[in-house]
């Protein structure tokens, strides 16, 4: 069946560019998704085993698998006007489709790798190709071939990853997401059409960045659940409180950090960009590290909450003071996207984070967590200090 007119369905410039309600609908399912990620990493972190870096390395797939199948349906919507009936029965089926990927998280590499692997590859298949099936002799078709092209060529390595066990899925299915990422990078080469081109990616910058604000906020909301669950199932304890009040207070600075200038301005420095398609692209990699930086750290107080003063091993410093790093190397990324030039305050706190970390070896997790917090309050008042009755910075974007 070929459904034509698909032209209309895309978007045009007196579209909205803000997210609609079914978009942050479909963001709640990512917020039970990011929840089943830490959970599971959590888990592993505890049994302290020896398989600990494999489970994270497991955990790590998982939510790099997530948030490119997120990223592509950001990407879609930029494009096509969701408000739309066939677009949004596409993110409705995205949605279903993502709460089937998160409920099978916990055993995606157990049981349920088949419906983690067949949801993941029917999704990153469907959309492009109902879509595509629309722009039937659009120039603008071609896009959706190249994603559909992509998709055949590493669908075999997720489902046959799916139908084996143990070290071998890890394999294949780091494989397939390798081979996928780099599609993204490159923009799908495909034989006879070659990479797609930035004039070829009209979207609504605004709408990008609006929605990776709300993922972040996302990722953020996912802290607070994990902390909050792991305070309400303790004692109640002097030490249990004071590392549930470290931990929110490190997600609001967070939450500070971020939007300090270059998060408020994202929108702005799409507009500014001299190529809003690269852009864009950049900003996805960056967003991503930021978000693994904000899991981590949930995945660390989370820990931290339930024992406070319990023993602190490699693996527990490395969560605990590896996500607040990652997030602040992501900022630093950030920061120099929109406005060309990388702040000392960001590279100041990435190192104080790697001086402090063998010294944590030595405390108990309350006082890991207090030191990495008041890092983090140090980065936010030298912010609040050097911006203190001066005009905001306008974006300068160099890509």
């Amino acid at each position: 069946m070929v459904l034509g007119g698909g032209a209309e369905l895309l978007r045009r410039e007196e579209s909205s560019p803000r997210a609609t309600f079914l978009e942050l609908f479909l963001d709640l399912v990512y917020v039970f998704a990011l929840t089943r990620v830490s959970q599971r990493l959590v888990h592993d972190l505890t049994q302290l085993d020896q398989e600990v870096f494999l489970e994270a390395l497991r955990a790590l797939v998982l939510l790099l698998t997530l948030w490119l199948l997120w990223s592509m349906t950001t990407l879609m919507t930029s494009r096509f006007d969701p408000e739309r009936p066939l677009v949004q029965g596409v993110v409705v089926v995205t949605m279903f489709g993502s709460m089937v990927m998160a409920v099978a998280v916990p055993q995606a590499f157990g049981g349920h790798g088949l419906m983690f692997a067949l949801a993941y590859v029917l999704l990153q298949f469907g959309r492009p190709f109902v879509l595509g099936l629309t722009l039937r002799g659009d120039p603008r078709q071609r896009i959706s071939v190249r994603l559909v092209f992509w998709v055949l060529c590493t669908a075999p390595l997720w489902i046959v990853g799916a139908l084996v066990t143990g070290d071998l899925r890890l394999l294949l299915w780091g494989l397939a997401l390798v081979a996928d990422y780099l599609g993204h990078l490159l923009r799908w080469p495909t034989p006879r059409l070659g990479s797609s081109t930035s004039p070829e990616w009209a979207f609504a910058g605004e709408h990008i960045a609006e929605r990776y604000q709300q993922f972040f906020l996302i990722a953020l909301g996912e802290s607070i659940l994990v902390t909050g669950f792991a305070f309400s199932g303790g004692d109640f304890t002097a030490a249990q409180s004071a590392a549930f009040l470290i931990a929110f207070t490190t997600t609001v600075l967070l939450w500070r950090v971020y939007f300090f200038q270059a998060g408020f301005l994202l929108a702005a420095a799409f507009g500014t960009a001299r190529d809003p398609a690269r852009f864009a692209w950049s900003a996805t990699y960056t967003h991503l590290v930021i978000v693994a930086g904000v899991v981590t750290t949930a995945v660390g107080y989370e820990l931290v909450v339930a024992r406070p003063l319990g023993h602190t091993d490699g693996a527990w410093v490395g969560v605990i003071v590896g996500g607040p790093l990652l997030f602040l190397a992501g900022r630093a990324r950030f920061g120099y996207e929109v406005f060309g030039t990388v702040l000392r305050s960001r590279l100041l706190g990435i190192v104080a984070l790697v001086a402090a970390a063998p010294g944590m070896l030595f405390v108990p997790p309350l006082a890991v967590a207090g030191t990495v917090s008041t890092i983090l309050l140090g980065i936010a008042l030298h912010d609040l200090a050097r911006t203190r009755g001066r005009q905001p910075k306008p974006p300068a974007s160099p890509l």
